[in-house]
């Protein structure tokens, strides 16, 4: 008998560790597999509601999935490294699984258990998985980590692709039950989430998987900007919990390649969608070489950069009340859906960082504590990119205009208008001109909606020059 342990893959097929699992049980005196959750209150000390509402959901999902095939999955609370070994005794269990995860805190937290494990003399397994090539499988030609996407993407794009692992059977599976139900938000310690957080489940990430590779995936390349559109997979949550396996994404993404002619326009845009995979994996890299990056700044500057102390700015920012129309949007549909469209998260986090000249630390804060698909690798890389300080970032002097961001993504104010609703039935030429409009013209025609909190143009020479200053230029 074998227990596997979920954490970030909640789903049964395409699970590699699952199956691995499996397989190993078919070997033993008792065959079978004892699936456990463990809430870790270490690992939720790091976690939004939004998140936490959708993990429940997910294995609210997971363990009716278990139970239609006769088994169950074992759900505890405690420290992993004294709850594993001692469910290992009660079960005569001869070794665990997991998946492996890859920050800083994810590996501490294996290695300890490995070795609570193995002086409790019970075999223990973590296996690749959330990733198609896990750290130190695509490196330079001196063995060295990729710091630059491009070269990492190539060989990420040419390296083969396993296919999706089966699901196990119910005669895998072991004949256990458990009566204990799911905690509450509120017992583990957590408010309600004022967002509207998306269906967890292996069968909604399939559905957002097909309807995407149907139609969206073929326009990605060219509409993926444009967040009125809605031309993205909207699976980041799904990759993030592991309701859906990579394996599985990846296959469906090929066969609707299959589908277009080769060379043509709609595949180059199924290999763009393909290219956001490839990301994952280039910053799961970096997290991995680099745990500090999570509170450090990845590119060292001769001097600290002079971040500002502006607290009614920062608060301005995360209310969505800066002034500046297509900020504001991005940071209410963070608000009310935990989720905030790619182009969007690029621009609100530029304006923090480069208009607002406050440290990047507190945005990566807030979208932690706020996104649904959160992922540690993922956020803290594009935060250091926008904010100039990460792995093939963002050049310091190049930074994103939010009148000329919004002009050119949401010309019609579609989006803007969507999620900030002082400003609906507004001119979108009006929108975008918001800050050059004069006091009494921003009273006509939109008089509940603030106006800018900064000036962008002035605040770009400031960044400039406080970059400069670090660099030990000035």
């Amino acid at each position: 008998m074998r227990i596997h342990w979920h954490r970030r893959d909640l789903r049964g097929a395409d699970n590699a560790g699952l199956r691995a699992a499996a397989t190993a049980a078919a070997d033993d005196d008792t065959p079978g597999v004892v699936p456990v959750f463990v809430f870790d209150r270490d690992v939720l000390a790091h976690a939004g509601p939004p998140r936490v509402a959708f993990m429940l959901d997910a294995l609210t999902s997971l363990r009716e999935w278990y139970r239609d095939r006769g088994s169950d999955l074992l759900v505890r609370q405690g420290d992993p490294r004294e709850v594993l070994p001692a469910l290992a005794d009660a079960f005569d269990a001869e070794g665990v699984t997991w998946c492996k995860d890859y920050s800083g805190l994810a590996t501490e937290r294996d290695a300890a258990v490995r070795q609570a494990l193995a002086d409790a003399d019970v075999t223990r397994e973590s296996v690749h998985d959330a990733v198609f090539h896990e750290p130190g499988a695509i490196t330079t030609n001196d063995g060295d980590p990729y710091q630059v996407f491009t070269y990492f993407s190539k060989k990420w794009h040419d390296r083969p692709k396993p296919d999706p692992f089966d699901a196990p059977t119910g005669d895998e599976l072991a004949d256990v039950s458990d009566d204990e139900p799911l905690p509450t938000l509120s017992e583990l310690g957590f408010d309600e989430p004022e967002a509207d957080v998306p269906p967890a489940s292996p069968a909604a990430a399939r559905d957002r998987l097909t309807d995407f590779c149907t139609d969206g995936i073929y326009r990605y390349g060219e509409r993926r900007d444009y967040p009125a559109d809605d031309c993205t997979a909207r699976l980041s949550a799904h990759l993030k919990w592991g309701t859906i396996g990579i394996r599985e994404v990846y296959e469906e993404t090929e066969a609707a390649k299959f589908e277009v002619q080769e060379g043509s326009e709609a595949a180059e845009s199924v290999a763009e969608f393909q290219d956001q995979l490839a990301w994952r994996e280039f910053y799961t890299q970096v997290l991995f070489y680099n745990p500090e990056v999570v509170t450090d700044n990845y590119k060292e500057y001769e001097r600290a950069i002079d971040w500002r102390d502006d607290p009614e700015a920062l608060q301005a920012w995360k209310d969505g009340e800066t002034g500046y129309p297509i900020v504001d949007a991005g940071m209410r549909q963070l608000r009310e859906e935990a989720f905030m469209h790619n182009r969007v998260r690029m621009i609100v986090a530029s304006f923090l960082t480069k208009d607002l000249l406050l440290d990047w630390r507190h945005g990566y804060d807030w979208f932690r504590k706020q996104l649904v698909d959160h992922d540690t690798a993922n956020d803290n890389g594009g935060w250091q990119w926008a904010a100039s300080t990460g792995t093939d970032a963002q050049p310091y002097f190049r930074i994103f205009n939010p009148t000329t961001q919004g002009e050119r993504y949401d010309p019609e104010a579609e989006y803007i208008t969507t999620y900030v609703p002082e400003l609906q039935g507004v001119d979108p030429a009006s929108i975008h001109d918001w800050h050059t409009l004069s006091p009494t013209q921003r009273q006509q025609v939109a008089p509940d909606y603030p106006a800018p909190i900064v000036d962008h143009g002035e605040r770009r020479e400031q960044a400039i020059e406080m970059f400069e200053r670090a660099r030990g230029d000035a």
